[in-house]
């Protein structure tokens, strides 16, 4: 039993929810614009860059399979601060980074903040509007989006016009890790404290028996939308200087924010329609996305990059809110931390691993042939999902 909640706790346990998840994703993408300073300083290659990036699903993993359930038992607001001392700890790696081998640990530690973060934000956000869980995971979604396109647009912006590109964007992140940490400080908690027992730290995935053919759907469209995501997020730059000709920091950081941007606006003009409708037509709408960013990269066009990521944020927007919604609607009050994880899982391995497959692509087959093979492997999963979509997700 959750403890009664006020309107104006409701309030400040909203804010703080969306801030938690808003400052965890922005940390997530923030070093997209600055990998082309970190390759200048350290002299790694492409193929580096990936598995820097990937690195992130390690800190993920672990965080969501061994402590994905943890604030269902202790507590929100404890983990929240958990998640946000991390984040500190992250930017202080990349602050001080000697060589590659601390982008590493950062995007490790990251990686677990995002992953103690973005399930506890979501899952407190629920908790907020039990009898709305479908506007809770929208808000989820909005502020996953918002924190994931402010963290590169920021800092591109900061590396290009501003003196120290490897230091004041993280100044300036760590301000709002203050500000987040002051509104979660001043919320208050919405579970019942239990002591936690050892069998609560075993790895495994939350899915209570009932709702796993469900989750099938919602898993594969987390996955594919997470991917495409990191795609962007990882190669965007390299795109962009090799193919292009274009080095700014601030371009790349605006296409990603652009994909973002484009991502909330059709959250909010999409928010009607119905969660599995959202899931299915998400998985339909990434065919002329990935068409258009293979096309943007051989023909070296900058316009039909933007249009090809106008299109991905559609994708992004119906897919990712539509499977998260599902998955709320699926999980019950109790594990609801924990299912919300499993999903989060999926998705985060889809975010790290086909970025690598692409950079071992890259280098055995040219950079136009690897996002040929990501395309389709991503158009064969989108095949599953809307198999699986139709078969047994919920229609409402």
């Amino acid at each position: 039993m959750s403890p009664a909640i006020s309107a104006s706790h409701r309030r400040r346990g909203t804010l703080a929810a969306m801030g938690l998840i808003a400052v965890c994703f922005a940390g997530s993408t923030l070093l997209t614009p600055l990998y082309a300073f970190y390759e200048a300083r350290f002299g790694f290659s492409p193929a580096v860059l990936t598995i820097v990036y990937a690195a992130y699903v390690i800190g993920n993993a672990g965080a969501l399979l061994f402590l994905g359930r943890l604030s269902d038992r202790i507590g929100r607001r404890p983990i929240a601060f958990a998640a946000l001392a991390l984040t500190t700890a992250a930017t202080l790696l990349f602050l001080g980074a000697r060589d590659t081998a601390w982008l590493f640990a950062g995007r490790v530690v990251s990686g677990f903040a995002v992953g103690l973060g973005s399930g506890t934000g979501t899952a407190w956000l629920v908790d907020q509007r039990p009898d709305a869980r479908a506007h809770a995971t929208l808000l989820a979604a909005e502020a996953n989006m918002g924190g994931i396109g402010t963290g590169p647009l920021v800092a591109g912006i900061l590396a290009a016009a501003a003196p120290m590109p490897l230091v004041l964007p993280f100044l300036v992140y760590g301000a709002a890790l203050a500000l987040v940490a002051l509104a979660v400080a001043r919320s208050g908690e919405t579970v019942a404290r239990r002591a936690p027992t050892a069998d609560l730290f075993r790895p495994q995935l939350a899915l209570p028996a009932g709702s796993r053919g469900a989750f099938v759907a919602p898993a594969v469209t987390g996955f594919v939308v997470f991917a495409f995501v990191g795609f962007y997020a990882a190669l965007l730059p390299s795109i962009l200087r090799h193919a292009m000709g274009i080095a700014s920091p601030a371009v790349g950081g605006a296409i990603l924010a652009e994909l973002f941007a484009v991502a909330m606006a059709a959250m909010a003009a999409t928010r009607r329609i119905a969660s599995r409708t959202a899931m299915i037509a998400g998985l339909a709408t990434i065919v002329p996305g990935l068409a258009l960013l293979v096309a943007a990269q051989a023909a070296q066009s900058l316009p039909l990059l933007i249009v090809g990521t106008a299109c991905g944020g559609v994708t992004l927007a119906l897919g990712y809110r539509g499977s998260l919604e599902v998955v709320g609607a699926i999980a019950p009050p109790d594990h609801r931390s924990g299912v919300v994880s499993a999903y989060l899982l999926v998705g985060f391995a889809g975010n790290s691993i086909p970025v690598i497959g692409v950079g071992v692509a890259t280098v055995a087959f040219g950079a136009v042939a690897a996002s040929e093979i990501f395309a389709a492997v991503m158009l064969a999963l989108t095949l599953v999902g809307l198999v699986a979509g139709l078969r047994y997700a919920p229609p409402r």
